[in-house]
C-alpha cells in the first residue's frame, strides 16, 4: 500500500509539473503576441508619421507651385497690358501723324 501512494503521488506530481510546463508555454506564447502586437503598433504609428510630414510637405510644394503660376500669370497680364497700351499709343500717333 505505501507504493501505491507513493505511486499516486508521483502522478499527480507529473501531471501538475506538465500542466505546469503547458501554461508556462501558453503564457510565454501569449506573451510574445503581446510583443509583436505593440512593435507593429509602434511601427504604424511611425509610418502614419512620416505620411502626415510627406502629405504636409507636398502640400507646401503644392502652394509654392500655385503662387508660381500665380505670379507668372499676373506678369505675362501686365505685359499684355502694356503692350495693348503701346499700341494704342502708337495708333494715336499715326493719326496725329496723318492729320497734320
Amino acid at each position: 500500500m505505501k507504493y501505491q501512494n507513493y505511486a499516486i503521488i508521483g502522478l499527480v506530481t507529473l501531471f501538475t509539473a506538465s500542466c505546469n510546463q503547458e501554461k508556462g508555454a501558453i503564457e510565454e506564447s501569449k506573451d510574445a503576441a503581446q510583443k509583436a502586437i505593440e512593435i507593429r503598433k509602434d511601427e504604424v504609428s511611425a509610418d502614419a508619421e512620416a505620411a502626415t510630414e510627406q502629405t504636409e510637405a507636398n502640400a507646401e510644394i503644392d502652394k509654392a507651385n500655385i503662387q508660381a503660376v500665380e505670379e507668372s500669370m499676373q506678369a505675362q497680364l501686365d505685359a499684355e497690358k502694356k503692350k495693348a497700351e503701346a499700341e494704342a499709343e502708337a495708333a494715336k500717333a499715326k493719326v496725329d501723324a496723318e492729320n497734320r
